[in-house]
């Protein structure tokens, strides 16, 4: 194990334990739940958030973070959703005519004639 000192800047939340910069192997337990295989990860292992990736490198099973997505509405969220767009490129097809074929619209009548 490492004999560094914790990060002292919280995480995303404070019930997630700060981390080592490198916390060491730790042998854990795999069981069954259900038909999956599963692990408890162990406190200094905790990740914030509540969703990850996990892909396979050889022998190794590597966990990454997912950050939370922002709640919908937020200046956060139509930032990410900007951010999302700039790589998109331009629309370059010509903008459908929805009223090709319809009657002309007949005027309205407010009733101000009087």
């Amino acid at each position: 194990m490492s004999t560094s000192t914790p990060s002292s800047t919280p995480l995303a939340s404070e019930s997630i334990a700060t981390y080592e910069a490198d916390t060491g192997a730790r042998a854990v337990k795999l069981f069954r739940n259900g038909a999956n295989q599963a692990v408890r990860i162990p406190k200094e292992f905790e990740l914030p958030g509540t969703q990850a990736l996990m892909h396979r490198e050889g022998n190794r099973l590597i966990l990454e973070l997912v950050p939370d997505r922002p709640k919908r509405g937020t200046a956060a969220a139509l930032l990410a959703a900007l951010e999302s767009m700039k790589d998109w490129e331009p629309v370059k097809e010509e903008f459908p005519d929805v009223d090709a074929g319809l009657l002309p619209l007949d005027d309205i009548d407010l009733g101000d004639d009087e």
